[in-house]
C-alpha cells in the first residue's frame, strides 16, 4: 500500500466543519459497579480538498466529541478534488474494511453509505459512486476512506512527478 498522503501542516487559516460518525457507549464493571465511559470519532474537513479523522474518549458525549474534533484537526490530509469528483477510481482497506471510490458525472450526488458519506462530503466532493465491503465498523470504514483519498492523485501531480508535459500523461 503506497502512502504518499499530502499532510496539511497548519489549521489556522481553515475554516473547518466537524461532522460525528459515530458515539460509542463504553462499559467497565468494576467493584463498585458500572463504569460509563463515551467514545466518539469524528471527520473534519472545510469542503474545499482537506480532511482529517479524529477519536475522543471522556466521561461525557460533548468531551468525547470536543476530544475528537481536536485530535481530527492534528491529522489532515489534502485531496485532488475536480469539479466536484475525484480524478480516478480508487480502492483501500484498512482492517476488516474494505472501500471503493469511482468518479461519477455531475447531479449523482455522494452514493456512499453512512460513515464514508461523512468522509466524502467533508472533502467537498459532490458526486461520487462508493462501495464498502466487508466490516462495517465505523472506525475502520473511515480509515479505509481517508487511506483511498489520501492515495489518489490528478494529472497535473503526476505529470510533475515524472517530470513530463501534461499532455504525455494522457497520450501516453
Amino acid at each position: 500500500m503506497a502512502t504518499n498522503m499530502n499532510k496539511v501542516k497548519s489549521t489556522n487559516d481553515l475554516e473547518l466543519k466537524d461532522r460525528l460518525v459515530a458515539v460509542n457507549r463504553v462499559t467497565k464493571v468494576t467493584k463498585g459497579g458500572r463504569t460509563f465511559s463515551f467514545s466518539a470519532i469524528v471527520v473534519v474537513g472545510n469542503e474545499d480538498g482537506i480532511v482529517g479523522w479524529g477519536l475522543g474518549k471522556a466521561g461525557e458525549v460533548t468531551a468525547a466529541i470536543a476530544k475528537g474534533t481536536e485530535a481530527a484537526k492534528k491529522n489532515l490530509i489534502k485531496v485532488p478534488v475536480l469539479n466536484g469528483t475525484i480524478p480516478h477510481e480508487q480502492e483501500a482497506k484498512f482492517g476488516g474494511a474494505q472501500v471503493y471510490i469511482q468518479p461519477a458525472s455531475p447531479g449523482t450526488g455522494v452514493k456512499a453509505g453512512g460513515a464514508m458519506r461523512a468522509v466524502l462530503e467533508s472533502v467537498g466532493i459532490t458526486d461520487v459512486l462508493a462501495k464498502s465491503k466487508g466490516s462495517s465498523n465505523p472506525h475502520n470504514l473511515v480509515k479505509a476512506t481517508i487511506v483511498a483519498l489520501g492515495e489518489l492523485r490528478d494529472a497535473y501531480t503526476v505529470a510533475q512527478n515524472r517530470g513530463v508535459s501534461l499532455d504525455k500523461v494522457f497520450n501516453g
